[in-house]
C-alpha cells in the first residue's frame, strides 16, 4: 500500500494506480497541459476540478523538493504549491518503484517553451528575461539556493502587460538564513550555462527570434540581476544635508514592488556624510496593499494597475477626505466587480480576473482616444468582450478539451513535451502578444534600466 505524505491530502488520489510507473498509467487520468521538459517522467493528474502535476523521482529527492516548496509557501515566495509525496510504490510484481511528488497546477501559466513555440518579440523575451531576474533576486534575498536554475524550472503567468516568474523546481535547492555573494554568483553562473543551452535550442529549432544572440541574451541575464541587487541591497552615501534621499531610497524600492522592513543608516562622526543600506527587503509591496484593502489576492503590476484605478476612482468622486478602506470598498463593488460579473461564463478560461480588469481599463482607454470621449466602463466591458476576449485562446484549463499550444504548433506527443513539435513550416504569430502597447507605453532596453523601470511603473 502506497504511503501518503501531505499537510491537505485529497481522498480522491487514493484510488489512483500508484502501482504502474507513470509513464505508463491510462489516460483516463491525465491531461495534456503545456510543460516544459524534464530529466524526470512528469504527467498532469486530474481528479475531479482539480489538476496536479505528479514527477517520478527517488523517494530522498521527493521528500527534500516537498520541504523546500513549502518553505517557499510559507516565505509568500512565487512557486508551486506542494500537494504531497506517494511513497511506497510496488508494481505488479512487488518491485519498488520511484516516489512521486504532488504539486498543483498553476492555473493561467505556461512553461516558455510553450511560449516560443508560437514566436514571440523581441520585446517579449526582454520582459520574459526580467520576470526571471526578479525571482532570482526574490528567492536569494530569503537566502534560497535554487542550483538549478533554467527557463525549464519556471513558469510564466501573465502580469499587467508583464510576466510573473514562478519556480517549478527544487530538487536541488537550498535555504539558508543568508546567501554569501559567492552562493549567489555561482547560482547566477549556473542560470547563464543552462539559459544558454535554452536558448540555443530555441534558435535551432527556428523559435527564436533572427535578431536575438543566445550569448548576449545570457549576457544581459547577468547585468540585469547585477543592477537589480545593487538597487536592493547596496550602499549609498550622501551628504548630511541631503536627508530627503532616505525616504527617495525607500519610495525607489516601493516603485520596484519591494518593502524595506529594515533601514540601516550610520553617519560619520563628523556628521557630514550619510550611509544606508536596505536590510530586510520583502518583494509584493503593491501585492500586500491591494490584498489589505480590498482582498483581491494578484499578481505585483496587476495590483499597481488596480491601486491606480482605485486612486482614479476616488478622485472622480471627491472622496479624497474619505477614508481608504471605505472608498476601497466602494470600488470593489461599483468598478472591479461589476466589470468581473459581466464577463459570460464560457469566457472566464480566457484570463483570470484581475488581468481582464487591466485588459478592460486599456480599451476602454482606445476607446476613449478614438471618439474623443469619456467611454463608461459599463460600456467598455461589453466592446471588449465583444472585440477581444472572444477572440483570444484560453489560458485555463478546458474540462471539455484542451489544446496545449493552441491551434497554431502541436506537440508530436502531448504528454511529453521531449519528443518535440510536429514540423511547420513557418513560425505563427503570438496570441500572447496580439495585443498592442498604449501609446506612449516606454518599451524598456535591452539591459535592465532601473529609472526606465521606475517611469514605468508610475506610468
Amino acid at each position: 500500500m502506497p504511503r501518503f505524505l501531505a499537510a491537505q491530502p485529497d481522498a480522491r488520489l487514493l484510488p489512483l494506480p500508484w502501482h504502474i510507473p507513470l509513464a505508463e498509467w491510462p489516460h483516463e487520468h491525465l491531461v495534456a497541459l503545456p510543460r516544459g521538459i524534464s530529466r524526470h517522467v512528469v504527467r498532469f493528474i486530474q481528479v475531479g476540478d482539480e489538476v496536479y502535476a505528479a514527477k517520478e523521482v527517488i523517494e530522498a529527492a521527493a521528500v527534500h523538493e516537498y520541504r523546500m516548496l513549502t518553505d517557499l509557501s510559507r516565505l509568500d515566495t512565487p512557486a508551486v504549491e506542494p500537494m504531497g509525496v506517494v511513497t511506497n510504490r510496488l508494481d505488479a510484481d512487488g518491485d519498488p518503484l520511484d516516489s512521486i511528488l504532488l504539486t498543483r497546477h498553476l492555473q493561467f501559466s505556461l512553461p516558455y517553451r510553450s511560449l516560443f513555440s508560437t514566436g514571440v518579440r523581441r520585446d517579449t523575451v526582454s520582459r520574459l528575461l526580467d520576470a526571471m531576474v526578479v525571482l532570482l533576486a526574490r528567492l536569494h534575498l530569503i537566502g534560497f539556493l535554487w542550483g538549478d536554475v533554467s527557463l525549464s524550472n519556471i513558469l510564466f503567468r501573465r502580469d499587467a502587460g508583464e510576466f510573473a516568474a514562478y519556480l517549478v523546481d527544487a530538487e536541488t535547492a537550498e535555504l539558508h538564513e543568508q546567501l554569501s555573494d559567492g552562493q549567489r554568483l555561482h547560482d547566477l553562473e549556473i542560470a547563464m550555462v543552462n539559459l544558454f543551452g535554452e536558448f540555443s535550442d530555441l534558435e535551432a529549432g527556428r523559435m527564436l527570434d533572427e535578431a536575438l544572440d543566445p550569448l548576449q541574451l545570457v549576457q544581459q541575464i547577468e547585468s540585469r540581476y547585477r543592477d537589480l541587487w545593487r538597487e536592493l541591497t547596496g550602499l549609498e552615501k550622501f551628504a548630511g544635508s541631503e536627508l530627503a534621499r532616505i525616504e527617495s531610497r525607500v519610495r525607489r524600492l516601493n516603485q520596484l514592488g519591494f518593502d524595506v522592513a529594515e533601514l540601516d543608516i550610520s553617519t560619520s562622526p563628523t556628521g557630514d556624510s550619510i550611509t544606508i543600506q536596505p536590510k530586510v527587503v520583502d518583494a509584493g509591496h503593491h501585492s500586500r496593499r491591494l490584498l489589505r484593502l480590498t482582498g483581491l489576492d494578484t499578481e505585483e503590476n496587476q495590483a499597481r494597475r488596480l491601486l491606480n484605478d482605485l486612486d482614479t476612482y476616488r478622485a472622480r468622486t471627491n472622496q479624497g477626505h474619505v477614508e481608504e478602506s471605505v472608498v476601497a470598498h466602494q470600488w470593489l463593488t461599483h468598478a472591479f466587480e461589476p466589470v468581473i460579473t459581466a464577463i459570460p461564463g464560457h469566457l472566464a478560461g480566457k484570463r483570470e480576473p484581475a488581468q481582464i480588469f487591466h485588459e478592460v481599463l486599456d480599451y476602454r482607454w482606445y476607446q476613449s482616444q478614438r471618439e474623443h470621449r469619456d467611454v463608461p466602463l459599463t460600456e467598455a466591458v461589453q466592446g471588449y468582450i465583444h472585440d477581444v476576449l472572444s477572440a483570444l485562446p484560453d489560458e485555463v484549463i478546458s474540462h471539455e478539451a484542451f489544446s496545449p499550444l493552441g491551434e497554431q504548433r502541436q506537440l508530436a506527443n502531448p504528454l511529453d513535451p521531449s519528443q518535440g513539435f510536429v514540423e511547420e513550416e513557418e513560425m505563427p504569430e503570438d496570441p500572447w502578444e496580439a495585443e498592442a502597447f498604449a501609446p506612449g507605453t516606454e518599451v524598456l532596453p535591452d539591459f535592465l534600466d532601473i529609472e526606465a523601470l521606475r517611469r514605468r511603473s508610475q506610468g
